[in-house]
């Protein structure tokens, strides 16, 4: 097996350490400078100094340490991180030390002071000795890469000199790891620990805005959600989830005057129905990791008895249609439905497992009758969001501004048949959208046509997320449709109908049974 780039970077920096020794060549004061600023005393972000990275090579390598952190300073950042590692990062300890005489320097003169972090993969507790000299506030301590022992060690280390540790996590094994750490120093914990998960994952450098969702319930109070921050959208979406911090590094360090915006944007948002959601569907996922098949929505549900049974074989989601089609419902029936789904399915089975499906309104028009009615139900919780189906984005903008403040639970779906159409998938994710429903665009009817997407559209443009995939899924082809794109979610509307709005019980039970036949 190949070494994964976390193993590569761990390794050779060991060899470094073994031939320069834990300063890495570099001549440490003898004395810490200045005083201690707490990190993460108040949320808000925390901004990166970073020349390079594995996965994008050179980010800024001309960039001055010093000039970028007094830009992060004057933002209000809460915290400069400081990247110290040599070779996929191109920082050294010397950075360190000049953002850390920067702070000291601004704290005398009474300007805002960040904390400052040392980020770095440590592995020995004088390292930690070496940060504090160097003016850290604070310490990164990677869980996946130092076991029990050695975490707790360092952490208590690091409460020895009134740093914080940051411990990352992103693995179960590395949430049982905080828990052994946080129970070790028992009361100090919650000054000492501030616990972050890493929407990378640094086996792969490959980026999910979903896991620090799935994970979010499990950590404790001050928590950070790191990577993947590459605009100010991004920030309100950390921070509808919950999270008293974010890490941001490329996006701000290749585009220093981004930093008040996206500080700005994650300031003023809020934990909200919207985080909510997204919550409860990460978990959802991450619960049903082991099964080898997609998530499945079950859309234009307009009667009872096909939505308890698309529910009783596994559905994760039901869609009921609140726009002018054949498949359109009213309110008294989402109502009376969610009132017994719920009572079938209790929110959360003696497993873990989500039980009642995520129920969603799908709207076309938000200024419609119907479209309204859904997000009223949406904002009461009869409705656990609505899907936004075919909304532009620069209405959708629009659209956030005004009902964010009602606190609105949505995700967006975007109907795609040709390249141009990707145009507004693209726009959407720089919106902050962490999944996107692709359906098959057929003009004049908004879904539910029996249409697939193009399959060379798909494998041209669907880009780096998870799909999301609806249009033309039928009982006989979803599993090629699994085989061939490896979807996240699968909705499934038209090919599991007699008429629409009618479901056949042998075609959505003819769906479940193909998906648990063949990915187990």
């Amino acid at each position: 097996m190949s070494e994964d780039i976390l193993a590569k970077i761990v390794r050779m920096r060991r060899e470094d350490i073994e031939r320069l020794g834990l300063n890495f060549g570099i001549e440490i004061p003898e004395k810490r400078r200045g005083g201690h600023t707490e990190f993460l005393g108040n949320a808000g972000a925390i901004l990166e100094v970073k020349r390079a990275s594995p996965s994008k090579g050179d980010i800024a390598p001309d960039l001055d340490p010093v000039g970028l952190a007094t830009t992060y300073a004057e933002a209000h950042a809460q915290a400069v991180s400081v990247l110290t590692e040599t070779n996929f990062f191109k920082g050294t300890l010397h950075d360190l030390i000049a953002v850390a005489n920067l702070m000291e320097s601004r704290r005398k003169q009474g300007l805002h002071a960040c904390a400052v972090l040392r980020k770095d993969f440590l592995l020995f507790e004088d390292e930690i000795d070496i940060a504090y000299r160097c003016g850290a506030d604070a310490v990164l301590l990677i869980a996946r890469i130092l076991d029990d022992e050695q975490l707790v060690r360092m952490a208590k280390r690091a409460a020895s000199f009134d740093m914080q540790a940051f411990v990352e996590v992103r693995e179960t094994d590395d949430l049982r790891k905080l828990k052994v750490v946080t129970d070790a120093l028992g009361d100090a914990a919650a000054k000492t620990i501030v616990a972050g998960v890493n929407s990378r994952d640094l086996a792969t450098f490959h980026t999910d805005p979903l896991v620090p969702a799935s994970v979010r319930s499990k950590l404790p109070a001050k928590a950070i959600f790191e990577s993947g921050i590459l605009c100010p959208a991004d920030a309100t979406y950390a921070r509808n989830l919950g999270f008293t911090g974010i890490l941001v590094g490329e996006a701000v360090a290749k585009n220093p005057p981004l930093a008040k915006e996206v500080v700005h944007a994650f300031e003023s948002g809020s934990e909200n129905a919207r985080g909510k959601f997204w919550k409860k569907y990460a978990e959802r996922k991450a619960a049903k990791r082991a099964e080898n098949r997609p998530l499945v929505k079950i859309c234009g549900i307009t009667r009872e008895e096909d939505g308890l049974l698309a529910a009783e074989l596994g559905a994760d989601m039901l869609g009921f249609v609140f726009s002018t089609t054949k498949r359109l419902t009213t309110e008294e029936f989402v109502r009376s439905f969610a009132e017994k789904i719920r009572v079938c399915h209790p929110e959360r089975s003696a497993n873990g497992v989500e039980g009642s499906p995520l129920l969603v309104g799908v709207i076309t028009d938000p200024e419609s009758v119907e479209g309204k009615t859904a997000i009223k139900l949406a904002r009461e919780g009869v409705l656990d969001a609505v899907q936004l189906h075919g909304v532009d984005p620069s209405n959708l903008e629009r659209h956030r501004e005004h009902e964010m403040r009602s606190d609105l639970a949505y995700y967006c779906a975007a109907r795609v048949g040709e390249e141009s159409d990707f145009d507004k998938v693209a726009a959407l994710r720089k919106n902050g959208e962490p999944r996107i429903l692709l359906d098959a665009k057929v003009e004049g009817t908004p879904g539910g046509t029996g249409k697939t997407i193009p399959e060379n559209l798909l494998r041209e443009k669907a880009g780096e997320l998870p799909l999301w995939l609806a249009g033309g899924i039928t009982p006989e082809n979803v599993c090629g449709i699994v085989e061939k794109f490896l979807p996240e979610l699968v909705d499934v509307s038209s090919g599991v109908e007699d008429a629409p709005g009618i479901k056949n019980a042998e075609k959505i039970s003819a769906l479940f049974d193909a998906l648990k036949k063949n990915f187990r």
